[in-house]
């Protein structure tokens, strides 16, 4: 039986886990205060050299719960690749990267380099010869890595699987199983998963040991700063009542989504010929497409972006305003992903199901999962108006509308490329540190270091 994380479990400080004061450091830069409730359980197993699963949402905070295990673990002194995560999208290596980053700000010497498709591979052969400690790329490009003899897992201590449902989604699972191959025995293996079906319980059986589980209650991803309601319509009914819901709520910047690619696309053309700004972010672009895309839309330069699940992983705007469900998931776990793209950093959000007759089980699952009923939005019910930061946000739109910042990028080009600018990673002073044993520490020094015109919409489908 899994562990189930709730609030009552939640009363340890990150400081409770004798982690390096670097690391402490950075995290009281960052303004972590204390662990969220999966950071809490996944740290607590792979500091005890457990391996574990977890299941948790995107902003359950789960890169920093196995990243700050592995960071206080890399040995500094040796430029072998210790640590690898596996991620399903170039753009979900990339988060994964940055925050990384962010962390070990003030260790030296340890580098953290993201290797995936749809960049030269050249650059990142060059980053890894050059010393990588850690590792964070999608299943394609470190399988090719490995079979060009570029990459060497001999000394790889850690490995973690990030979202392994989309990576079973997307059907990269036997190049998953054909990487951990290549792996040591005895390695330490960390899962995490939003949903766990029977392909993923069978994946972590054969290739973890002895595992630790641990679940976040459902009470703890669902956004509290998400106000949620549902509305019920039929087939093409549903465009009609989004174009309604655009006209009355006027949102500043939203994300639609919709079930299938096909689906996104044709979405994104009927907006498109009622006057809207759309873009569509799907898996069948191009890299250099759904790069431009995936930028305008960060930069408040999209108003309507269409996209599906999988290819709106990594995605992580902090000034989305509004979500809408325009098919409702397979997955209720898939839902609350959803709507955690809006009310983050303490604002408020929205959050609406357009939901059919055939999808009402859905809504069921949903509604078990929250463990609470939806609210309809109904003709009657009364528009809220606009608070400040939605304001905000929308005038900076119409200013970038007004100034020709808009839809300046041409996202058809399929071989644009995007380079990304990695911060700098500053030292500190070495500090002595009392040391722990077991599987994977540093050697050598023992680890001594230093340190968003017309309403801005998203539509996304699985």
């Amino acid at each position: 039986m899994p562990r189930v994380i709730t609030r009552k479990d939640h009363i340890l400080r990150f400081e409770d886990f004798d982690l390096q004061p670097e690391i402490l450091r950075a995290l009281t830069d960052l303004g972590y205060t204390e662990p969220t409730p999966i950071q809490e359980g996944t740290m607590d197993a792979l500091l005890r050299d457990k391996d574990m699963v977890g299941q948790a949402q995107t902003g359950s905070g789960k890169t920093a719960a196995f990243m700050l295990p592995i960071l206080d673990r890399i040995d500094p002194d040796s430029k072998d690749l210790q640590a690898l995560i596996l991620c399903p999208t170039r753009e979900l290596a990339l988060q994964v990267a940055d925050a990384s980053r962010s962390f070990a700000k003030y260790l030296d010497n340890v580098n953290i380099v993201p290797v995936y498709g749809g960049a030269p591979i050249v650059e990142q052969i060059t980053a890894l010869n050059r010393g990588g400690q850690i590792v964070v790329g999608t299943p394609g490009r470190v399988l090719d890595l490995l079979r060009r003899g570029k990459m060497i897992l001999s000394d790889c201590r850690m490995v973690v699987l990030d979202e392994a449902d989309e990576m079973l989604s997307m059907g990269f699972i036997d190049d998953v199983r054909d990487i951990l191959k290549r792996t040591p025995w005895g390695k330490q293996t960390a899962l995490f998963s939003a949903t766990m079906p029977d392909p993923i319980k069978k994946l972590a059986e054969e290739e973890l040991h002895t595992p630790e589980f641990v679940k976040v209650a459902s009470k703890e991803i669902t956004v509290d700063t998400v106000e949620q309601r549902v509305a019920f319509a039929e087939g093409r009914d549903k465009l009609e009542l989004l174009e309604r819901f655009i006209q009355e709520m006027k949102p500043p910047t939203m994300i639609i989504f919709a079930r299938t690619k096909i689906g996104t696309q044709k979405l994104a053309d009927d907006l498109k010929r009622r006057g809207h700004k759309v873009r569509a972010l799907h898996g069948d672009m191009g890299q250099g497409a759904r790069d431009s895309v995936m930028i305008a839309f960060r930069g408040k330069r999209i108003p309507i972006l269409v996209a599906t699940d999988v290819a709106s992983r990594g995605l992580d705007v902090s000034h989305v305003t509004h979500v809408v469900n325009y098919d409702l998931p397979d997955e209720p776990e898939v839902y609350v992903h959803r709507i955690g793209r809006t009310g983050r950093v303490g604002r408020e959000g929205f959050a609406i199901s357009f939901v059919a007759n055939k999808e009402k089980p859905k809504l069921d699952a949903v509604e078990r999962l929250l463990k609470r009923k939806i609210q309809r939005w109904g003709i009657d019910e009364p528009v809220q108006p606009l608070t400040p930061e939605q304001i905000a946000i929308a005038e900076e739109i119409e200013a970038a509308e007004e100034s020709g910042e808009v839809d300046v990028l041409v996202v058809e080009n399929e071989n644009s490329q995007q380079g990304s600018s990695e911060p700098r990673v500053e030292g500190d002073a070495p500090k002595k540190r009392r040391r722990r044993g077991g599987r994977g520490r540093g050697k050598g020094n023992g680890g001594e270091g230093s340190g968003s015109g017309d309403a801005p919409v998203a539509v996304t489908a699985d």
